[in-house]
């Protein structure tokens, strides 16, 4: 029986904690500004969240500049 052979932390597989609270926030601003649901943003492909994340950063800045100036 081969008992403690894998109790190190996970160092390389799957992905850290950064990285998904990055995600997280990434469906957090799809639902909360864009009204998308939480399915709808899990199931996009990573380069198009992205593109729609940058987008929406890019148009909340340009309201934001407008309604302040």
């Amino acid at each position: 029986m081969i008992s403690g052979r894998f109790r190190s932390l996970r160092s390389f597989f799957g992905l850290d904690e950064k990285y998904m609270e990055k995600v997280y926030e990434h469906f957090f601003y799809l639902k909360y500004y864009g009204n998308w649901s939480f399915v709808e943003a899990y199931n996009l492909p990573v380069g198009l969240r992205t593109w729609f994340i940058t987008k929406l950063s890019d148009q909340i800045e340009k309201e934001n500049e407008a309604l302040s100036g």
